[in-house]
This record gives structure tokens, C-alpha cells and sequence, in this order.
């Protein structure tokens, strides 16, 4: 099979996303992505000499894409006014999307990770970051005052039930518990 440098490189991450889903950061070996990528062992350590390396540009992957998706969705709602349930069925609509593939089930491992390791937590902050931002928007559209003080919680709380929602394969009530929160600051900031 012929593949441009680049292509080899983004098979290669997302072969790592895959096997980071499925079995775990351990389960992530060079003779497993190449397989999985269908490239050469030598191409996995051409472009990532370590597989620290390679557990950065994969999480990195996962969150330019994630930054992306959020980034689009709080431009929708920038400007727009929210009713308190409207925002819950958001909340409750962007959980939905979020399926747990193997590749959606990985930076929930490269999360735990980047507690180990300094450079991966760099990258895993942009995410949240951008976790925040979309929350930011949707509280102000809300009203409700200083919505960077509530949206880490808002993304803590919706980020803890789905992985209560992986761990358990129960679905809670998201949009309830969302609305609660909401409520909480409209009542309590304002």
C-alpha cells in the first residue's frame, strides 16, 4: 500500500485512539497500531519517537477536533437567548452525540494519563478549555452573571455523568441534572 507521509501519520493516531478505547493506554503497542494503521513498525517510530510522543499527537487529535465541534457550537449560541430548558436539551443533545466509540472512550484514559504526565496535561487543558468556553456562551445566553465562575462546574458535572454513563451503561438524567445546576446559578447569581 503507498501512503503519503501524512496520511501514514494520521492512520497511525487514530489506529492509537482506537487501541487507547479499547484496551487502555497499556494495550497501546507498536505491532498492534501498525496493524491496525497498516503501516510499517518503522514509520510508528519515525514520526513518534516515543510513545509518550504518540499519546500526545493522538490526544492532540481528539482535542483540535472536540475544540473544533464545541468552537461551532458556541458560535450558534453567542448571541442567542436560552430558556433554562433549552439549554438543558443542548446539554442533553451534545451528550447524545458523544456515542462511545473507542475513539470517544480514549480521552477519557489519555484524561488519567495526562495525571502522569506534564506534557499530555498541556493538551488536555485546551480541551477543557474549550469544554468551558462552549458552557460560557450558553450560561450568558442564559443571563446568568459571571458564567466562568459556574461553568466548570456546569462541564465537571456533565463530564462526571458521562463517565458514570461509560462506567455503568446507565443513562442519567442529564438534562435534569443540568437544569438543576442552571436553576442553582440563575437563582443564586443573580
Amino acid at each position: 500500500m503507498v501512503t503519503t507521509r501524512d496520511d501514514a501519520r494520521a492512520r497511525i493516531v487514530h489506529a492509537t485512539l482506537f487501541l487507547v478505547g479499547t484496551d487502555g493506554v497499556a494495550g497501546v503497542t507498536n505491532r498492534r497500531i501498525a496493524a491496525r494503521a497498516e503501516v510499517s513498525l518503522g514509520s510508528i517510530t519515525y514520526h513518534f519517537p516515543t510513545q509518550a510522543d504518540l499519546l500526545r499527537a493522538a490526544l492532540e487529535f481528539f482535542v483540535d477536533e472536540e475544540t473544533e465541534r464545541l468552537r461551532e457550537l458556541a458560535e450558534q449560541y453567542r448571541s442567542r437567548a436560552l430558556s433554562l430548558s433549552e439549554a438543558a436539551e443542548l446539554t442533553e443533545r451534545v451528550a447524545h452525540d458523544l456515542t462511545f466509540t473507542a475513539e470517544r472512550i480514549a480521552p477519557f484514559e489519555l484524561y488519567v494519563q495526562a495525571g502522569r504526565d506534564e506534557d499530555l496535561r498541556r493538551v488536555a487543558e485546551r480541551c477543557w478549555r474549550a469544554y468551558d468556553t462552549l458552557t460560557v456562551s450558553v450560561l450568558s445566553a442564559l443571563g446568568v452573571p459571571e458564567p466562568e465562575t459556574i461553568a466548570p462546574t456546569v462541564v465537571a458535572t456533565i463530564t462526571g455523568l458521562q463517565l458514570r454513563r461509560l462506567s455503568t451503561g446507565t443513562e442519567p438524567d442529564l438534562s435534569e441534572a443540568v437544569l438543576l445546576l442552571l436553576h442553582g446559578a440563575a437563582a443564586t447569581r443573580r
